[in-house]
């Protein structure tokens, strides 16, 4: 196989890698949103203070265990911080 060959195959698969991450990096951001929306409908139409954005972002990265008693701590409920939660990580 000739050098520019495989340059170019290399470069091309470099190429989709990084698109591939660069695409899924707004579902994560999705994810946060979707935990902080289901906190907010608690509020009734209330933001959310930051605290409650850093929790679901703990529920992003997998502790939900944290995530609900971060919320928990910030006063929400049981049944929404659990929901709130589980959403995060999807």
């Amino acid at each position: 196989m000739r050098t520019t060959t495989r340059i170019a195959g290399v470069l091309t698969g470099l190429t989709l890698a990084l698109g591939g991450a660069a695409l899924m990096a707004p579902a994560a951001h999705a994810d946060i949103a979707s935990c902080v929306n289901q906190v907010e409908r608690e509020l009734r139409g209330g933001e959310a203070p930051d605290s409650v954005r850093m929790a679901c972002y703990v529920g992003l990265t997998g502790n939900h265990d944290q995530c609900v008693s971060d919320l928990a701590r910030d006063g929400v409920t049981n049944a929404t911080a659990v929901s709130a939660c589980r959403v995060a990580p999807e």
